[in-house]
């Protein structure tokens, strides 16, 4: 397989879930036990979003790490750190001051640098909070935020209305360092984005974050507000739209962002068959045993006898 020969990568943000934590991936994407994660994900898919750079900036060690143990196809795509996003919630966490430095900007692009040596980093995500409006300081701190990543591929997720409302304004500033802008599918409300499904930018990126109306703003957990299984009904009027997207950019990126016992995967199974994009690997039987809405593909499922060896 030569390289970068996939531009349409569909995955999930994320892929550890560990078993102490609630909505866990083990025992359903995963085999029960000991497992190398990371290596069993790249198996089945092609990228996968990293979020976990989004409370603190990746260290070199782990990056090197994540490269050696993907395939040379695989792509990662990096979440910003929170300190250049939401000032707010890193002073809140954290009790530091929140204003950006040149060594902010510096360890961050350094903890980059293996995903970019081994031609691994898809793009950096850049996510701003619903709260983020469109106003002269807030296009100020974009542009900002754009010119200090200037040299890498972007996408920027905006939630509120006021930058479809100003398109020309946030497509113009997106446009001057070449970064695209996030299409969102989440439960909406009147201070939503209004997007049309259409790529503005050199890569159309995909976020699926669920449509858990009910918990969205009233969860006990990020796990509980990420807790739904996009029914293969709901998938379908994506379908077309991705294949002519498909035709009209380089690079298309589809994320899974509804985590909860590994929903994502489910949806992302779903969504590479209805894309005629099969996956040859064979999954773990508790997938199929979780969501029984995956027996409409035809998946190779394997049971504990066959991954282990046993009789």
């Amino acid at each position: 397989m030569g390289k970068k020969q996939h531009d349409f990568r569909i995955g999930t943000s994320g892929w550890s879930y560990p078993t102490s934590a609630e909505g866990s991936w083990s025992g359903i994407f995963y085999p029960p036990g000991k497992v190398d994660e990371l290596p069993y994900y790249a198996q089945r898919f092609n990228t996968v979003e990293i979020n976990s750079t989004f409370y603190r900036p990746p260290a070199p060690g782990y990056a090197w790490n994540w490269a050696r143990k993907t395939p040379e196809d695989f792509e990662f795509t990096v979440k910003l750190w929170q300190k250049f996003t939401h000032p707010g919630m890193y002073a809140k966490k954290t009790g530091e001051d929140p204003q950006v430095t040149q060594e902010d900007v510096d360890t961050f692009k350094k903890g980059l640098e293996p995903l970019v040596k081994t031609e691994k980093l898809g793009c950096l995500l850049v996510q701003f909070p619903p709260s983020f409006q469109l106003s002269p300081p807030n296009v100020e701190g974009l542009d900002r935020i754009l010119g200090y990543f200037k040299d890498y591929p972007m996408a920027v997720e905006l939630r509120h209305r006021t930058w479809s409302d100003e398109q020309k304004v946030t497509e113009d500033t997106l446009m001057n360092y070449g970064a695209s802008l996030v299409y969102i599918d989440e439960p909406k409300f009147n201070f939503s984005i209004k997007q049309d499904f259409k790529p503005v930018g050199p890569i159309f990126y995909l976020r699926m974050h669920g449509r858990n109306v009910e918990k969205w703003f009233k969860s006990k957990s990020a796990a509980e507000k990420y807790n739904y299984l996009y029914s293969s009904k709901e998938l379908d009027p994506f379908i077309p739209g991705l294949n002519q997207i498909k035709g009209l950019t380089k690079k298309l990126y589809v994320y899974m962002n509804n985590h909860f016992a590994a929903k994502a995967v489910a949806n992302a199974v779903m969504i590479r068959y209805k894309l005629d994009l099969p996956i040859d690997t064979p999954f773990w039987k508790g997938l199929m045993e979780e969501y029984p809405e995956l027996k409409e593909f035809p998946l190779n499922i394997e049971g504990e006898e066959d991954l282990f060896g046993k009789k």
